[in-house]
């Protein structure tokens, strides 16, 4: 596959609240915005927790944006609070792995920002493609390819990884 014919998968996390209500907005005003995107509707941002994100990109998904109303207007008091204590702790987390931080977002987006939204969504295509694939599970030591990965690393951090035959 060429870089050109990439197109992203996107796994999008929207609370029940603001941010799907401003998608269904977005959709029922017919604002474009990319169909990458593959919507699940949580009830609050703050529910989402890191794990979904790594197990969203361990399944193939090259980014993941989470939405939610903005910090204090939460449905749930404060709950979007912790979401951007979680999404600091994701980012730290993606860093060790070696996986991009730009591979995530966090957007605030009420009800009535569709348009907002819309365009939140076509940006993170947009960074994702240029960032190309993730392929994440290709990398792991009990898939096939692993031996080709881990020749591809730095030395150092090949022999540490080796797999005995």
């Amino acid at each position: 596959m060429s870089e050109s014919a990439f197109e992203p998968k996107i796994v999008g996390f929207l609370c029940n609240w603001c941010s799907y209500r401003a998608a269904d907005l977005a959709g029922t005003a017919r604002m474009k915005y990319e169909p990458n995107i593959r919507i699940i509707r949580v009830m609050c941002s703050g529910r989402v927790d890191p794990t979904f994100v790594l197990k969203a990109l361990s399944l193939g998904a090259d980014g993941v944006m989470l939405a939610g109303c903005h910090p204090g207007e939460c449905h749930y008091i404060e709950q979007n609070y912790k979401t951007i204590r979680r999404f600091k702790m994701l980012k730290h987390t993606l860093r060790a792995l070696g996986i991009e931080e730009e591979r995530v977002r966090l957007q605030w987006a009420s009800a009535g920002e569709g348009a907002l939204l819309a365009s939140a969504i076509n940006e993170m295509v947009d960074q994702v493609r240029e960032l190309g694939p993730l392929y994440w599970p290709g990398n792991w030591a009990d898939n096939e390819g692993s031996q080709d990965a881990i020749q591809a690393l730095p030395r150092e951090h090949a022999e540490a990884m080796e797999v005995p035959a």
